[in-house]
């Protein structure tokens, strides 16, 4: 068939590339006002009096002596010390992926291997599990952590995270292994490879994909959570997204929820770094469906 054949009318192809921009302007506007804010005063990102002062900076200028200030960055990362929570965020999400991702793949390859009738069934408990809300399983977790003395760390906050994330994880890698054909394992095996050596060296370079994109997921979980670290971790050992929670517990005191502001920038930017870098890796995962041998 030609090329012709797929050629969209001109009515449509504008229409659909106008969709497609007006979605882009729409989808990033939140992110992009609020990093054009973070760089204003209190005074003026909220002004009630007229909504323009976000645009010029009338105050900030008044204040400054220039219509942008870091004021809101280093009253965040300096003042309330930003950094410690960044690092514990850090701490939580690498920990939290590695351990979730270990267990998943090696669980996820085992079950897609099983021939046993219990395979299902334990899915199924691992599905449920997972619809479970986690603020239900956290509740659990409380008792036993301030009886024992482990409340208020991170690592209560890493075992709950994996526990509740293991079953997402073993489900999605269970059912990018099950699309990966038997005979990948048979033939390592005639070659003189172990069933752990066929799974190391043939099985995981061509799950790499899969393996990126479920690791991408577990580490936005463990990233952008809320409740589990706000219940879990004490003051000092907060992650992100509780410490900017904080700031905006303190509205009272001017110029705080600027702290806000520039934390909530600080906390996204890295995302969109993340994704647009692995963003060949979670297509391919996403839409892995077939081996060629």
């Amino acid at each position: 068939m030609s090329a012709k054949a797929f050629k969209q009318p001109p009515a449509l192809r504008t229409f659909s590339s106008a969709f497609v921009i007006i979605w882009l302007i729409v989808a990033a506007f939140p992110f992009l006002w609020t990093l054009w804010g973070s760089f204003k005063i209190e005074l003026d990102f909220f002004s009630k009096a007229d909504w323009r002062s976000a645009l010029t900076g009338a105050r900030t200028i008044l204040e400054h002596g220039s219509s942008f200030t870091g004021d809101g960055y280093q009253g965040a990362w300096v003042q309330e010390e930003f950094w410690k929570a960044v690092l514990n965020t850090a701490i939580v999400c690498f920990f939290t992926v590695a351990i979730s991702l270990t267990f998943g793949t090696l669980g996820g390859y085992a079950l897609s291997r099983s021939t046993y009738r219990y395979t299902f069934w334990l899915l199924i408990i691992a599905l449920i599990f997972r619809a479970m809300p986690p603020i239900t399983l956290v509740a659990g977790y409380l008792l036993p952590f301030f009886e024992w003395n482990l409340w208020g760390i991170l690592p209560t906050t890493i075992i709950v995270l994996v526990a509740i994330n293991q079953p997402f994880t073993l489900w999605m890698l269970h059912s990018f292994f099950q699309k990966i054909p038997k005979e990948l394992d048979e033939s390592a095996k005639v070659d003189g490879c172990t069933q752990f050596q066929a799974f190391r060296h043939v099985i995981i370079p061509v799950m790499w994909p899969g393996v990126i994109t479920t690791g991408l997921f577990s580490f936005l979980l463990a990233y952008n959570d809320f409740a589990v670290t706000s219940m879990l971790l004490s003051k000092e050992n907060q992650t992100m997204v509780p410490k900017i929670a904080s700031f905006l517990g303190t509205t009272q005191t001017e110029g705080n929820v600027m702290f806000a502001v520039a934390a909530v920038v600080s906390a996204t930017a890295p995302l969109f770094i993340l994704v647009m870098f692995f963003q060949r890796q979670i297509v391919s995962g996403l839409t892995q469906g077939a081996v060629k041998g």
